[in-house]
């Protein structure tokens, strides 16, 4: 077991102010795995303080060093790859191949990528007789969640970095072993002390302390909509910048002209991933009436092979086990068809949900408007390109999608989506593209220069 009892202040481990602590559970077995400390506001304050301190000399750092640092890191949490694959394994659930893949190999691309980006970024321009300066916004409070734990760190700490931004990071109560780790890497990376702070603890007590703390300029938040809200709520009292990446219920349009068993297939495997528990997931399959029993044949054979605990692996606490399966009751109840899966509970132990596919599904049903964040589909059918685009858009959220069909086509019919993103074709994911949320989806953009452009502010000089 991995017990910790300090945080990551000020370039050191320091003892938390309270000896009160959160357990960490593996949510295959339900075993106790660690613990870290539950921060206070004392220890938020601290860790503010630092991040203060800290940020003249790190914004006036050149671009370029800045870059070497941030290079050293993306090398330190390479060395670590296997041991935070595994630690994502351990607190998350997530499949070894998966934890290896994504969780390790994602995050590592992306704090590359701002080393590149650090170091060739316009920081400087000309505009007629005016010289205009992006400069960073100030000590920043990211806020991340439980689903993608490394990933969600460095979508928000390594922007944040390149800028010139000094950061506080509140990671997940679930996850928060990774987020040890990555503390360690900074360390050995050797970023000046206080550019980076660690703060484990509740949300709605060192996350709250955060967000409403006077220093803190910008908050970076990813999680519910729900939370956003009241994130949004706690930094507007202060005028203070806010990057939110919420909920979603993302639409998969399959066109007529589509391959079908291929968009099915592609369609299952993209909601299964990471056991249903990714924001962008394309929860709802929009299929062509003449179509629609031959794509829920398909979507019932291709799920079968997410077998819970070999291919799919559990959800992340008892808490969001017991909310997913409320809703496939909810699906049930409202008169969705069960074609797979159901709510009983597929193993004796661990956190799992049975892989779940509803057909009949209308576009007012409770699955198929709110996120559920498990391995549910909905299955939608549609009588022409008017209702499936009045379906897509139908709900309050606007995070991620897919159409597939004649490209021409699928391009034109994506342009009409009210979503930040959209993959085509099954279109491979592009960690330099911004990703972020249209509605209720959030504020911002995360990821490239754009997810860069988040953390600056511009200043313009006049000769």
């Amino acid at each position: 077991m991995k017990a910790h009892d300090a945080m990551y202040i000020g370039g050191e481990w320091r003892p938390a102010s309270s000896a009160d602590s959160i357990p960490v559970v593996n949510p295959a077995d339900e075993q106790v795995i660690g613990r870290v400390p539950a921060g206070t506001a004392e220890d938020v304050d601290a860790a503010v303080r630092a991040a203060r301190t800290a940020l003249p000399g790190w914004a006036a750092t050149p671009p370029a060093e800045r870059a070497a640092r941030i290079s050293a890191l993306r090398d330190a949490l390479a060395a670590r790859r296997e041991e935070i694959a595994a630690t994502v394994t351990a607190e998350l659930g997530a499949p070894p191949k998966l934890a290896a893949a994504v969780h390790a190999g994602l995050p590592i691309a992306v704090v590359g990528s701002y080393a590149e980006l650090a170091a060739t970024h316009p920081f400087e321009e000309k505009v007629d007789n005016s010289t205009v300066y992006a400069e960073p916004v100030g000590v920043v409070a990211a806020i991340t969640p439980w689903n993608y734990p490394l990933h969600q760190i460095v979508a928000k700490v390594a922007p944040a970095l390149a800028a010139g931004c000094t950061t506080v990071l509140k990671p997940a109560e679930d996850t928060p072993l990774t987020a040890q780790l990555f503390a360690e890497a900074v360390h050995e990376a050797g970023l000046p002390a206080g550019v980076f702070n660690l703060v484990t603890g509740l949300g709605p007590i060192a996350g709250q302390a955060l967000a409403e703390h006077p220093d803190v300029d910008l908050v970076s938040f990813t999680g519910s909509t729900a939370v956003g809200r009241r994130i949004g709520a706690l930094a507007g009292g202060a005028v203070k910048r806010v990057s939110l990446e919420l909920g979603g219920k993302s639409a998969n349009v399959i066109l007529p002209s589509a391959d079908l068993p291929k968009a099915v297939a592609v369609g299952i495997a993209n909601v299964m991933s990471n056991s249903g528990q990714t924001c962008s997931a394309w929860t709802r399959m929009l299929i062509p009436a003449d179509r629609y029993e031959e794509a829920v044949a398909l979507a019932v054979e291709a799920v079968a092979a997410y077998v819970p605990g070999e291919r799919i692996g559990p959800l992340v606490s008892a808490g969001q086990q017991q909310r997913v399966r409320g809703y496939i009751e909810k699906g049930i109840e409202e008169g969705a068809r069960l074609a797979a899966g159901g709510p009983e509970a597929p193993r004796a132990t661990g956190f799992y949900v049975s892989p779940t596919v509803f057909a009949d599904v209308t576009p007012d049903m409770t699955i198929a408007q709110e996120e559920i964040f498990g391995p549910v589909i909905s299955l939608l059918r549609y009588e022409d390109e008017e209702e499936a685009l009045a379906i897509a858009n139908g709900t309050v959220y606007g995070l991620g999608g897919a159409v597939w069909g004649e490209q021409a086509e699928a391009v034109a019919f994506a342009r009409r989506m009210d979503t930040g993103q959209v993959d085509i074709n099954g279109g491979r994911f592009n960690p330099l593209a911004p990703f972020g949320g249209y509605k209720q989806s959030g504020v911002g953009r995360e990821l490239g220069a754009h997810g860069l452009a988040e953390y600056l502010q511009t200043k313009s000089l006049q000769f």
